[in-house]
């Protein structure tokens, strides 16, 4: 389905996090919300999950506008925290989310089977949580948002300290998802993994700084490096501060 948002602002507060944010995400679209900490990109992610309100603006998945509970049996979510039980396995963990989006037990079964395997954790399922390294949990909240074969997903920066290979194996399981027709946005400041999407959304202090095709993006950069459009943004910054 097609998500869209539309003039869409968020205060903390006095303090605006985002801004006037207007983009649109077509089925099948993986789409990369790439910009430093404390641009918004979090807040962003759970305004589209409708885990918060946004101040103004909407959001709309298809005809349905956030936030809307049987939406969610559509979305798959992964939160830059853990969302794992430390004091259960992770096969146990991954049953117990099944279970909540009511997985068939042959169907969960296969499900369970093929997300360890696609975060190289088949040989830690028997092991407790609490045992695993932090990256270890993080693969695990992956493994948790991609069991029910959601049509969308919202995952904030899954990769973050998981090591090159297992990051390409998980990129590239991202590009079979959306072979599938699945929706994938993602956020990150780890800027070549732009490179693996097809639209990226620069935030920079709340707001939108670019938005479009990833070549297209690039074009407008002396040396093919998507960090440029970033530098230009804060260098405009400090030349209106000082002016």
């Amino acid at each position: 389905m097609d998500i869209r948002l539309k003039e869409v602002s968020k205060s903390f507060g006095k303090v605006p996090v985002l801004k006037n944010v207007s983009m649109e995400i077509r089925q099948g679209d993986i789409i990369c919300l790439l910009g430093p900490s404390g641009s918004g990109k979090s807040t962003l992610i759970r305004l589209m999950l409708g885990a918060l309100a946004a101040d103004s603006g909407e959001i709309r998945f298809g005809d349905t506008r956030v936030p809307n509970l049987p939406l969610l049996g559509n979305v798959g979510y992964m939160p830059q925290n853990d969302a794992v039980y430390t004091d259960l396995s992770g096969e146990a963990n991954l049953t117990f989310f099944g279970r909540l989006h009511s997985i068939p037990r042959a169907l969960l079964k296969e499900r369970i089977e093929a997300v360890l395997e696609m975060t190289d954790l088949t040989c830690d399922r028997n092991k407790l949580v609490r045992d695993y390294s932090g990256g270890m949990k993080k693969r695990l909240s992956l493994a948790a948002a991609l069991l029910h074969e959601p049509e969308v997903l919202l995952l904030d920066e899954p990769t973050v300290g998981i090591d090159p290979v297992l990051r390409k194996k998980i990129w590239e399981a991202f590009r079979e998802l959306q072979a599938r027709g699945k929706s994938i946005v993602v956020t990150t400041h780890v800027m070549d993994e732009v490179a693996w999407c097809d639209k990226a959304a620069l935030l920079y202090g709340g707001e939108v700084i670019e938005y479009g095709a990833v070549d297209e993006l690039l074009k407008k950069t002396e040396q093919g490096r998507i960090e440029e459009l970033f530098f230009r943004a804060s260098s405009g910054e400090r030349e209106e501060v000082s002016s």
